[in-house]
């Protein structure tokens, strides 16, 4: 039986899948996202999920820890700098998992994981475009500014053509 057990073992031992899990929250953090089988992206979001929570707030402690997990400075940098400034408001739910259909070669179920801040078109983007635009009345007062412009700059043309 397999009560209380929740982790998926990828059919490898600890020390390969604790590799195997920070080699691909690396390669997630600094590219974004990745493909890859839909168990792994499954085992993959648990891992990394925690970790981003933990770099929203920038503390020694909490980079060491981080740095535990994934073994490699370069990602835990990129993760405390780039990653943690746009999850900072979000209050969790930071990777999405898209399936993709099935490899050619074993017919393995394939998914992309990426993270949900970076991806502009799936996002929305343009929601804070919009939210840029707000306008108050501001339309009606260019109009009036333009139009005495307008009349003269064309009497000082006449005026300078009549002489």
């Amino acid at each position: 039986m397999r009560h209380g057990k929740k982790v998926n073992h990828l059919s490898r031992q600890q020390g390969h899948r604790r590799s195997l899990l920070a080699n691909m929250a690396c390669s997630l953090i600094e590219h974004k996202r990745i493909n890859t089988t839909v168990a792994k992206a499954k085992a993959l979001k648990q891992f990394v999920e925690p970790l981003i929570t933990k770099s929203k707030e920038d503390t020694t402690h909490n980079r060491r820890i981080v740095f535990a997990y994934l073994r490699n400075k370069y990602g835990v940098t990129e993760l405390f700098r780039e990653v943690a400034a746009k999850v900072g408001d979000r209050p969790g739910g930071y990777t999405r998992i898209i399936k993709l259909g099935n490899r050619l070669g074993d017919n393995a179920d394939m998914a992309m994981i990426e993270l949900v801040d970076f991806n502009e078109l799936y996002n929305g983007g343009k929601k804070e475009e919009k939210k840029a635009k707000s306008r108050r009345g501001g339309k009606a007062k260019k109009a009036e500014v333009t139009a005495p412009e307008a009349p003269a700059a064309d009497a000082s043309e006449t005026t300078e053509a009549a002489e």
